[in-house]
This record gives structure tokens, sequence and C-alpha cells, in this order.
């Protein structure tokens, strides 16, 4: 009896060890995320149909041919069969064939980079619809968004209305992180002196987490914010909400925000310099340092120049050839 309920307990206990799991990649309130967690579906199926028999045909001959089963057939001399054969290699191919051209379209298709086409899969994007713009910044250890067209900023707090695209414009102050907000899309890296973007839609109101997925120090598993998923008229009360606070984010702000800190708590600036996230990605906020862009141009520039000047030096150079060229060939005539 003791044995029997031990049992019944392995049976059940993989579903006792998931039952807390956070299932959200497989259940997001996304558009991009729930066309991403379709895929993990799709994929994992494709290759349980090769997994399970593989497994189930491994604990049939274990059993069958076991040593003390003496009416198992017994043939040493069998090495070939043609249908087996085909199975054997047919089937692997033709699910790698199909992992292929789904891994093709969805590449394509969920490109984060990629403006979106559809709010769903029901919804076409309405053509008066204007994306909201972001921009993320992962310092150590918190998160900066900042609303251009709203002109306010925020930290370790996220707000978007629902059914309508985001485009999110993510860099980072110091090391690589991750962006990742499991129920909107999937994780982007954030990396300094570069800009990744990620267009996604939030298709359902309420609030969901967001951190990052990539390790980038002693504070990183509290790197964490809250983003909210909110109608249009709630957004606009968010907005004016941080407006009616106290506190500008200017440069001088933001190298004070910028040190390095752990478990940050919800910070709203109600106005924000307009070139900050420029200076940010380009590692120019500080004063007396020179922008990136700038930089690249000016040494763009003196190569362009010093091209030129080894151009017109040849040019130079070949006009008296050319002239003693067209004598000699007028003494000739």
């Amino acid at each position: 009896m003791f044995s029997h309920l031990i049992r019944r307990g392995l049976i059940f206990l993989p579903a006792i060890l998931l039952a807390g799991c956070n299932t959200v990649v497989l259940n997001p309130s996304g558009d991009i995320a729930n066309q991403q967690g379709r895929l993990i579906i799709i994929s994992t199926i494709l290759m349980l149909l090769i997994i399970v028999p593989v497994i189930a045909l491994t604990v049939l001959f274990a059993w069958r041919y076991r040593k003390n089963n003496t009416a198992a057939r017994y043939e040493p001399d069998w090495d070939h069969s043609t249908q087996l054969e085909l199975v054997i290699w047919g089937a692997p191919l033709l699910i790698i064939i199909a992992l292929g051209l789904l891994t093709w379209i969805s590449t394509h298709t969920l490109d984060p980079y990629r403006k979106l086409s559809r709010l769903d899969a029901q919804r076409p994007i309405p053509e008066n619809v204007k994306p909201l713009t972001v921009e993320v910044v992962a310092l150590d250890w918190k998160w900066l968004f900042i609303y251009p067209e709203q002109g306010i900023a925020t930290v370790n707090e996220l707000a978007a209305p629902v059914d309508r695209p985001i485009e999110f414009k993510i860099t980072a102050s110091t090391v690589m992180n991750s962006f990742y907000i499991p129920a909107l899309a999937g994780q982007i890296y954030a990396m300094p002196g570069m800009q990744t973007k990620l267009n996604a839609v939030i298709n359902k109101p309420g609030e969901f987490e967001g951190f990052s997925a990539n390790y980038s120090g002693a504070g990183f598993s509290d790197m964490r914010f809250k983003f909210h998923g909110v109608s249009n008229e709630d957004f606009d009360a968010w907005v004016k909400k941080v407006k009616s606070g106290s506190g500008a984010l200017k440069r001088a702000e933001y190298l004070a925000l910028e040190k390095p800190s752990i478990k940050d708590p919800v910070q709203h600036f109600n106005a924000v310099d307009g070139t900050l996230f420029h200076a940010i990605l380009n590692r120019c906020v500080a004063e007396g340092q020179v922008c990136m862009d700038q930089q690249m141009m000016t040494d763009k520039n003196v190569k362009d120049d010093a091209k030129g000047e080894k151009t017109e030096k040849g040019a130079a150079k070949a006009a008296p050839q050319e002239v003693a060229m067209a004598g000699s060939q007028h003494h000739h005539e």
C-alpha cells in the first residue's frame, strides 16, 4: 500500500512542481508575445513527433528483448530494412524542413525592428494611430524611460495605452543588459553606444512584470519594473499626474541618477532635456565630452579630405606626363 502511494505520488510530482510556474510566456497579453508563444508550442510539438516515439521504442525494446524473455525473436544476421530506413531518415528530414520554414517566416514576421502591421490576428492597425515612442536606458541597476512626445521621464515604471503600437528605442549607460517584458514581446539587448529597437503592442489592460534578462552585476536581480497597460484616457491621466510632479531630468540630474544603486523606488520627472537620449546614446552627457556621432563624422571628413588631397596630387603629377606624351605624339606625326 505504501509503495503504491509512492508510485502514484511520483507520477503527479511534475504536475505539482509546475503548479507554481508563471506561464505568462505561453499566455501573454501582447500580439508579438502571443505569436512567439505559438511558435514555441508548434516547435515543441514538431520535435516531440520524433522524441516521443524514440523514447517509447527504447522502453519497448528494452522490455521486449530483456534477458529472460526467451520468446523474443533472435535475428543476428538481420542488418537492413528499406522501409525502416525511410522512416528513420524521412521523418526527421520532414520535421527539419518544417522547422526551417517556420523559422524563416517567423524571423521576418517577428523582426523587432519591423513596424507592426496589426493589433492582433483579427484587427489591422487603424490608419490614424500613431505609435507611442519610448526611449529606454538600462542603468546600474534600474530602468529609465523617456517619453519624448509627452516630455516626461520615469524610473522603474512604464505605461502605455492598450491597442496602440509602441516603438521602443533602447540603449544602456555602461554594460550590456536585456530589456524584457514577457507579456509584451521577447527580450531585446540594451548596449552602450548602440541603439536597438522593439515594436510591440499590448492588447489587454493590466500590470505586467518587466526586468533585465542579462546578468549585469550586483544589483541585477532587483533590476525590475512594472509595465501598466491602460486605456487611452487612463494613459492621459497618468501623463498628467507625472507632469504635475516636481523635478526635471536634465544632464546634471541624469549624471546623478546614472550612479549605481539597488532597489530604486519609482521616480517621475515632469520635464526632460530633449537631447538627453541622444547624448546618452553617443556617450557625451558630461560637459566637454565629444559625441560619438560627431567624432565619427569628423574622422570621416578627415579621411575624405586626405583622400581628396591624394587624388589632386596624383592628378597634378600626371598632368606633365600627359603633356609630354602629347608632344611626343605630335612630333611623331
